[in-house]
């Protein structure tokens, strides 16, 4: 993967080059001590991923990503863990390191990255969507990032401008869209079957005329859904 640093801190790029180097899969274009220097660069270049610190002086990392239009896989780092909830409202971004940023904390960040890569590649050839790459789903409520393990949720409802997300422990309410939280979970389990209702395809106890019974709960069935719900059970 191509990859661009931007930091205003010398060290800091110097330790994230040096980590880029123990990898043989990340070759370094360029490091930037400011965000505008950056911004002219890429106007002229395309690159993978870009390892982008929060804090600069006049022009910050957030700053930095809006001004993108079609913004690569950026890995954020910072000394600052405040931002953490705020970081992950933006699609392109995969990980979020804190300084100082330990070797094996970076790897599995690159991991996120490189899985990232493989799934748009695959998507871009030949329209397969996404498939399972992490077990654990983040969610942002009352500015907290809570995990969901995704095997354990057996039912989302759009409720308006929020989901509500079932699991086997709680309940979750999320200011989000279906269409975002659908294209998060893995195809192999998981059926969007109304325009209000994902379903966790495991979890199904019955079928009847145009619903579901999951758990106790009784989910309608639309008619343009109901072959793909169909072709999916193992029907003797």
């Amino acid at each position: 993967m191509k990859c661009l640093i931007i930091d205003d801190d010398a060290t800091a790029r110097l330790i994230i080059n040096q980590f880029c180097l123990s990898d043989s899969r990340l070759e370094v274009l360029e490091e930037f001590p400011d965000p505008i220097q950056a911004m002219k660069y890429l106007n002229q270049n395309e690159v993978d991923l870009i390892f982008l610190d929060i804090h600069m002086p006049n022009f910050s990392g957030f700053d930095f990503m809006q001004t993108l239009k079609n913004p690569p896989r950026i890995i954020l780092t910072t000394s600052d863990t405040n931002f953490a909830i705020e970081a992950f409202e933006y699609d392109c971004v995969i990980d979020y390191l804190v300084k100082p940023i330990e070797l094996s904390r970076f790897k599995k960040a690159v991991e996120k990255a490189l899985k990232s890569s493989v799934v748009n590649t695959n998507n871009d050839k030949s329209g397969i969507s996404q498939e399972e790459s992490e077990d654990d789903l983040y969610v942002n409520i009352d500015r907290r990032l809570i995990k969901i393990d995704i095997p354990s949720i057996y039912l989302i409802e759009a409720k308006g401008d929020y989901i509500l997300i079932k699991t086997d422990d709680k309940n979750h309410t999320v200011h989000s869209t279906l269409k975002k939280i659908e294209s998060k979970l893995p195809n192999s389990s998981f059926l969007k079957v109304h325009r209000s209702y994902v379903i966790n395809t495991n979890e199904i106890i019955d079928i009847e005329d145009n619903s579901v019974l999951i758990r106790k709960d009784v989910i309608p069935v639309s008619r343009s859904n109901r072959s793909e719900l169909m072709r999916r059970l193992n029907l003797l």
